[in-house]
């Protein structure tokens, strides 16, 4: 065996560590695996997150509008109640009220 054939040797054998250790890099660990599924659980729970403040948002907004509604009800029925009395008469007796519909106007009187 001359020196040619050891240095082909050896650069063959050179490649193959090499490529062996290019193959074990380029596999993903297990840890890597788990890290990428929490990132994309993550994403999807943030995700999900924007999408309820979405709607929390929307939700309050009806809210608000309903208040603003029912304000105004209260506000014409105690002008007609107002006007009624005014009149010289008496208003008719309103109409017996839920426990539901008591716990919201209990501090109102219709």
């Amino acid at each position: 065996m001359n020196t040619d054939t050891w240095v082909q040797i050896g650069a063959g054998t050179a490649t193959t560590v090499a490529a062996a250790f290019v193959g074990r890099s380029a596999r993903r660990t297990r840890r890597q695996e788990s890290r990428d599924d929490f990132t994309a659980v993550k994403d999807a729970l943030n995700e999900r997150i924007d999408e309820l403040k979405d709607e929390m948002e929307d939700q309050r907004k009806l809210v608000g509008d309903q208040a603003e509604a029912l304000n105004y009800l209260v506000v014409r029925v105690r002008s007609l109640v107002a006007y009624i009395r005014k009149a010289g008469m008496e208003p008719p007796a309103p109409p017996p009220m839920s426990d539901r519909v008591r716990d919201y106007l209990h501090h109102i009187d219709v």
